[in-house]
């Protein structure tokens, strides 16, 4: 066991009796080490019950015959950093946590891992870990929040967001809004609908690393408590067994996550989270690129808020991620290994689809293409991400004028102020992984402009956006304006064209104009401090998925 490194031989006698300090007996010293890396805190909805969860794991662990050491990592929510400085650190912390998780288990030479993550760069920052790391590891995602109800309606966090904007625009009371305030969010667990922390646990699952039915299993179920446990018994037999991440996350298994996402129309912050980590990976290679030529191929079965009315609880209720693979069996790649120590075949054999207006057959899909696309062009020549499932019909190609915005404060502010109109295509820029730096999710502004009921304006920006966002909003725009991408041309007025299914995102004006607009164009002086000025020097672009180097 990689944990001999600290328990065998008399060298390791001082190792021996700091670890009985924290209560080992001789026979512990025979089992395999199994840290839980939990990331509990009191100010994240998502992972507010997240030690309890732990000691759930724990029990599986020991029954199976391990010794379990919990110890801890960080979660920003995303919801409450929004809109204000905040959340420059939201996907920066995606590196801390991978660091953090990597560097507890080398430290202490773990034999395995039990990763107890929630929120949207927790997930991917302790996959990431565990595949840097390559030691047996399970993921126990803490599930979804039960939705709210409001005058008669399921609700989420993102009709309050929404709903600013329509007190703004004079459709909703201030009263309405505050008791749509206190009953959107009703308990523990992520937001209810299918943004970037439930895609993110959907696609874990499809990826192999967390146990069939851990993604849909809601916080507050006695089902995610068995979950748990199950998940801590079956890290022993992995260690025994010798799974590790390496074997589990290979090319075919992101292929498959990548078509979930697709089919289930989930956030474009997977377009940033996936190859992230399948970089951690030796031999595996994902880009947009592969984004793009799966979702021609993978239809959207699943309409669940933003881009529809249902909620997790209805997609866990049809039959969770196994029923929307049973679905994909003509697409997927059957033959991968799960952590069950068993094949995705074997794993939704005899599955059934209990809903088919929540999880709808290929051949009656809600759109014929997956929920994502890939937009190049002469303001994208690396690409852009959008959820075309999420936009309107008559919104799918549009030309208009731009509304330069060298920051998302601007924007909002503009929004607010009536200084935005019908068939405008707003520019956010700077706000990057670098220009922000952070790369911040525009979530403010697109409910600003949901909210305000401005049903034809677009916006595109070299930053990214909230699961929960919908609409013609187009993210991820690289290169970034801090990196002399062509975005940081762009002026009041420029005529952008978007088209979707043509896959293009262009600004008419010819290359000559772009470039000697962009020799002259005055980048922003944001005076950043300690880890973010770090960062800001390391961070690469988002169409490699914003990952240090």
């Amino acid at each position: 066991m990689k944990s001999d490194t600290v328990k065998r031989g008399i060298q390791r006698a001082p190792h021996r009796s700091l670890l009985r300090a924290c209560g080992l007996t001789d026979d512990d010293f025979e089992k395999p080490f199994i840290g839980i890396a939990n990331s509990y805190t009191d100010i994240v909805p998502g992972h507010i019950h997240l030690r309890e969860l732990a000691e759930d794991v724990k029990e599986g662990v020991n029954a199976a015959g391990g010794v379990a050491f919990e110890f801890n990592t960080m979660a920003i929510c995303d919801g409450i950093a929004m809109n204000h400085d905040g959340m420059r650190y939201s996907l920066a912390s995606r590196e801390i946590i991978a660091d953090t998780v990597e560097s507890m288990a080398m430290a202490h030479a773990l034999d395995g891992l039990v990763l107890l993550p929630t929120c949207d760069k927790v997930v991917p920052g302790m996959l990431m870990a565990a595949a840097r790391l390559d030691i047996p590891s399970i993921v126990v995602t803490g599930g979804p929040m039960l939705p709210g109800e409001f005058q008669g309606k399921n609700v989420d966090f993102i009709n309050v967001y929404e709903g600013v904007g329509a007190v703004k625009a004079g459709q909703m009371s201030p009263e309405e809004l505050d008791e749509l305030e206190r009953c959107a969010c009703p308990g523990p667990g992520s937001c209810a609908g299918l943004f970037t922390a439930n895609t993110m646990a959907c696609l874990t699952e499809a990826l192999g690393m967390s146990l069939p039915g851990c993604a849909t299993a809601h916080a507050v179920s006695s089902r995610k408590r068995q979950l748990a446990r199950l998940s801590g018994e079956r890290i022993v037999e992995m260690v025994k067994e010798d799974l590790r991440p390496g074997k589990i996350m290979s090319q075919e298994a992101f292929e498959n996550a990548i078509m979930v996402d697709l089919a289930l129309g989930g956030s474009t912050n997977s377009a940033l989270h996936i190859p992230a980590i399948a970089s951690e990976v030796a031999g595996v290679k994902v880009g947009l690129d592969l984004f793009d030529e799966l979702s021609r191929e993978i239809p959207h079965i699943a309409s669940i808020s933003p881009s529809g009315e249902h909620m997790m609880l209805d997609l866990e209720r049809a039959g969770g991620i196994p029923a929307v693979l049973r679905t994909l069996s003509g697409k997927i790649n059957q033959d991968c290994m799960t952590c069950t120590g068993g094949t995705v075949r074997e794993n939704i054999e005899g599955v059934e689809v209990k809903d088919r207006d929540v999880i709808r057959s290929p051949d009656d899909p809600v759109h014929r293409e997956g929920g994502l696309a890939i937009l190049k062009g002469n303001l994208a020549p690396r690409g852009s991400v959008v959820k075309q499932g999420a936009v309107a019909e008559d919104m799918l190609v549009h030309e208009g004028p731009a509304r330069v915005f060298e920051s998302e404060e601007e924007c909002v502010s503009a929004i607010f102020s009536g200084e935005v109109s019908e068939g405008d295509v707003i520019v956010i820029r700077y706000e990057g992984p670098r220009g922000g730096p952070g790369m911040r999710e525009m979530l403010n502004p697109t409910s600003a402009i949901a909210g305000m009921g401005l049903e034809r304006v677009a916006l595109i920006t070299d930053g990214r956006f909230s699961g929960g966002t919908r609409g013609p909003c187009i993210g991820h725009v690289s290169p970034e304006a801090m990196a002399d991408g062509p975005i940081a041309a762009l002026k009041d007025g420029d005529l952008i064209k978007i088209d979707i299914p043509s896959r293009r995102l262009s600004v008419d004006l010819d290359d000559d104009e772009i470039r000697a607009r962009i020799e002259k164009a005055r980048k922003p002086e944001r005076n950043v401090r300690g880890w973010l000025a770090r960062y800001r020097k390391m961070a690469t672009s988002a169409d490699t998925g914003a990952v240090l180097r």
